[in-house]
C-alpha cells in the first residue's frame, strides 16, 4: 500500500470516527452564530430576508449541484483511466495540472474564467468545477490501484475480461476511498460557491458580500449562515450515501 492510499483510508477512517464530533461542534458553531445575531438584535433582520434567503439558497445549490456533479462524472471517469496501465505514466502529469485549480486562489481562478467566458453563471460553474476536480481524481485513481492484487489475479483466472473485472472487482473496493474524495470535493464546493456572487453567479454571496460592503451584520448573517448549514447538510448526505452504496467488506470499521 502506498503512502497516498494508506494516508487516504486512515483520514477516511478519522472523519468516520470524528464524524458525531465534528457536527456537533459545527451546529454548535451555527447555534452561537444564531444566538449572537439574536443577541444584538439581528436576528429580525435576517428573518426579514428570508425570501431572499431562500431564492439565494436555490441559486447557491444549483451551481454547487452542477459544478459539482459535473466534477463527480470527469474526475471519476478521468481517474478510472488514468489507472490503466497505458495511462498510469501520465497520471502524474494529468494530476499537477489540475493542481492548478487548488494552488492558484480562488479568486484568481474565478478571475481568470470570467476573462474567457464572461460574467454570469457559466464561469462560475467552470471555475468551480475545476477546483473541485483534483481530489476525486486522486482518490479514484488511488483507490484503484491499491485494490489487492489477490482479487484482480482471481477474477482473470475466473474468465473474466477487463471490462467485468473492473466494474465487477475494482470499482466496488475502491469506493470508500472514491467516496472519501467525492465527500471533501463537494463539500468545499458548497463553501466556495458564495464567491461566484464576484462574477456575477449568484448565490449567498450576494448577501454575505452586500453586507460587507453595506457594514450590515445582518444581511452578511442571513448569507453566512445559511451557507454554513448546506455544506454541513451536504457533507452529511454524501457520508449517508456512502454508508448505503459501499460495500460492508471495504468499510473500514468492517
Amino acid at each position: 500500500m502506498t503512502k497516498e492510499a494508506g494516508a487516504a483510508i486512515a483520514i477516511g477512517r478519522l472523519s468516520k470516527i470524528a464524524l458525531p464530533v465534528r457536527g456537533f461542534v459545527i451546529l454548535s458553531a451555527i447555534g452561537v452564530a444564531v444566538a449572537a445575531a439574536y443577541a444584538m438584535g439581528l436576528l429580525k433582520d435576517i428573518i426579514r430576508r428570508w425570501d431572499d434567503i431562500t431564492f439565494l439558497s436555490v441559486q447557491h445549490m444549483e451551481l454547487a449541484a452542477i459544478s459539482g456533479g459535473m466534477a463527480v462524472v470527469v474526475g471519476v471517469l478521468l481517474g478510472i483511466a488514468l489507472s490503466r496501465k497505458r495511462f498510469r505514466a501520465f497520471a502524474e502529469a494529468v494530476m499537477q495540472a489540475l493542481n492548478i485549480g487548488t494552488t492558484i486562489p480562488t479568486l484568481a481562478v474565478l478571475a481568470l474564467s470570467m476573462s474567457i467566458l464572461g460574467i454570469g453563471a457559466p464561469p462560475a460553474i467552470f471555475a468551480l468545477w475545476l477546483m473541485t476536480l483534483l481530489p476525486i481524481v486522486r482518490n479514484t485513481y488511488i483507490g484503484l490501484l491499491e485494490v489487492p492484487a489477490h482479487l484482480i489475479e482471481a477474477a482473470t483466472g475466473m474468465g473474466m475480461k477487463p471490462a467485468e473485472i473492473l466494474w465487477r472487482v475494482e470499482l466496488p473496493n475502491a469506493l470508500y476511498v472514491i467516496f472519501a474524495g467525492i465527500r471533501t470535493a463537494v463539500t468545499v464546493n458548497v463553501g466556495t460557491v458564495p464567491l461566484a456572487f464576484l462574477i456575477g453567479g449568484g448565490g449567498l454571496g450576494e448577501l454575505i458580500f452586500t453586507g460587507i460592503d453595506l457594514s450590515e451584520p445582518g444581511m452578511m448573517l442571513a448569507g453566512a449562515i445559511p451557507t454554513a448549514i448546506l455544506a454541513v447538510i451536504t457533507d452529511f448526505v454524501i457520508a449517508l450515501v456512502t454508508r448505503a452504496v459501499v460495500p460492508r467488506g471495504v468499510m473500514p470499521e468492517t
